[in-house]
């Protein structure tokens, strides 16, 4: 039986790179992979960004509210309605990767669970398991429930400690209002700390 497995690790842990080179090393034994990932995460657009420079485009985006298992089933059927030719016939998908799937909606979790074990294909889910407040995303904790392997990806703090938290800032202010998903980019920036400098810089807080 092929199993679900939750790579998470803070930012700039190597997430997407490990991603992209899962997939690599499918593809170079003749392997088929189908890559996905939350269509609220727009950096990138559909492409997975990673931190080295290197993109790949995915095979689908996942909206909010759709099924993944669905969409899952009409890339590996080789069934596009968008396309020129709706349909081709396809060789059988060795492998799910999914980026930031952290942003994932708790049922589509299910989903990804049910592809792997219904459907007989591993699924490879990498994501952030905490927001810059110190809490779960939906879509984290339902991988920490229901995920047959979990695995962390480590980084290091400024101070060299294992990274473990996300602090949020605008500019060179560490915020700890807003919504929980603010995609990092021209505004917004993350920064990964240890404890002891989260607690630092929080004032001793954690989170709201």
């Amino acid at each position: 039986m092929a199993k679900l497995y939750f790579r998470f690790g803070a930012m700039n842990s190597g997430k997407s790179t490990g991603l992209l080179q899962a997939a690599f090393n499918y593809e170079e034994r003749g392997q088929r992979v189908l890559l996905a990932k939350p269509d609220v995460d727009t950096k990138g657009d559909s492409d997975v960004v990673s931190r080295l420079g290197m993109t790949r485009s995915v095979d689908f985006l996942i909206p909010a509210g759709a099924s993944a298992r669905k969409l899952f089933t009409a890339q590996a059927h080789g069934d596009d309605p968008d396309a020129l030719l709706q349909h081709v016939d396809t060789a059988p998908v060795a492998c799910l990767l999914v980026d930031e799937a952290q942003f994932l909606e708790p049922e589509q979790v299910d989903d990804l669970f049910r592809i792997a074990v219904l459907d007989n294909v591993p699924v490879l889910a990498y994501g952030i398991r905490t927001d810059f407040r110190t809490r779960a995303f939906p879509g984290s904790l339902r991988l920490l429930e229901i995920a047959h392997t979990v695995e962390e990806l480590k980084t290091i703090c400024r101070c060299g400690r294992k990274a473990i938290f996300n602090t949020r800032r605008i500019g060179d202010q560490v915020v700890f209002d807003g919504n929980q998903v603010a995609i990092d980019g021209q505004d917004v920036w993350y920064e990964s700390l240890c404890g002891a400098c989260y607690l630092e810089v929080s004032g001793g807080r954690l989170g709201n």
